[in-house]
Parts: structure tokens; sequence; C-alpha cells
């Protein structure tokens, strides 16, 4: 478990250091008033970069069993576990709905 959070805290530090540039160099070469041989260069640049830097590596994960399958994207935790502590009230606010 420890490996797998220390993978993902150093792939998000070098999406985070990556990500100005990617963003600078893909606007130079979409845009249509920089000379040819600018907008050539930037995408040659954009090309070479590594391809761990990119937000596609990136997987959220479950705090408590680092399950990446069921994540519910409002909280930082799986379904199975979110339900069960709504279950519990851990979480204020929250109830189980029955249909």
């Amino acid at each position: 478990m420890k490996k797998l959070f220390a993978k993902d805290i150093k792939n998000r530090k070098k999406v985070k250091q990556l990500e100005l540039d990617y963003f600078i160099l893909k606007q130079i070469s979409t845009n249509s008033n920089f000379i040819k041989t600018v907008r050539w260069n930037s995408l040659h640049k954009l090309s070479n970069l590594p391809k761990q830097g990119s937000k596609t590596v990136l997987s959220n994960r479950c705090v408590k069993t680092i399950n990446k399958k069921t994540f519910h994207k409002f909280t930082n935790f799986s379904r199975t576990v979110f339900l069960k502590l709504v279950k519990s009230g851990q979480i204020s606010g929250m109830r189980k709905s029955s249909w």
C-alpha cells in the first residue's frame, strides 16, 4: 500500500511540474499569430515531453482500501467504504435512502 501511495505522489508531482510547460507549448502551437517556425518548434518540444508527465497517468484511489475501480468522485473513498461510513453515521447530513 505504501508503494502505491508513494508512486501516486511522485506521479502527481511530476504532472504538476510539467503541466505549465505543456499548457504554454500547446497555446503557442495553436496560435496563428506566431511565425510558422516558432509554432513548429513548440510542437516539436511538445512531442518530446515525457509521457509520465501527462494527466492520464494519474488515477484516483480510495484512501482506505486503495481501490481505484469503485472510486466515488465527490469523496476520496470507494463506494463500499462510503456506504459503511454513511450507515454508521460518521458522515453528518447523509443517510441511506431506501426506494
